[in-house]
């Protein structure tokens, strides 16, 4: 199980530039569908790279699903050099994304992005409004759903 708490803190602390997305986001607007990983996009400047592989150092990340005993170093490089990473901690699972299917990257999303207060941390979150554009982009299955109770909460915002 995901200690969101846990992550969440460690990434502000390293004050890492981030944003929500996906289930997390989706939750924290009030969706009622539980996520069992934290999902981010990250601003991928050289400096917030060095804040990220602190933020993480002492929680074991590892990529979810590899054999254990694969070589993997966390750190700048190795992020560096790649883009997106579903990684497994010792606080649970945490998808690291450079970018995602319909929305871009940090610099894409930030302006549609809003300020939450989750388990006592300021974070930024994708809007309702734009998390709806990026799931329908995404085209998933497990997506539909999801994108009608957004859609809800977005009418019940706008009422």
């Amino acid at each position: 199980m995901t200690d969101f708490r846990v992550l969440l803190t460690a990434l502000t602390d390293a004050e890492l530039e981030f944003i929500i997305v996906g289930g997390a986001a989706a939750t924290a607007h009030g969706a009622s569908r539980l996520t069992e990983d934290l999902d981010i996009v990250y601003r991928r400047a050289a400096e917030n790279l060095r804040h990220l592989v602190a933020a993480l150092k002492d929680y074991a990340p590892y990529p979810r699903g590899a054999p254990l005993g694969l070589p993997f170093c966390w750190e700048e490089r190795t992020i560096a050099n790649g883009l997106n990473f579903t990684l497994t901690t010792t606080h649970g699972d945490l998808d690291i994304l450079g970018e995602i299917t319909g929305g871009g990257g940090y610099e894409q999303l930030l302006p549609h992005t809003v300020v939450l207060k989750l388990f006592g941390v300021e974070c930024r979150c994708l809007s309702v409004s734009r998390l709806i554009e990026v799931k329908r982009a995404a085209g998933r299955p497990k997506d539909y759903d999801a994108i009608a109770e957004l859609e809800a909460i977005q009418e019940e915002r706008d009422r």
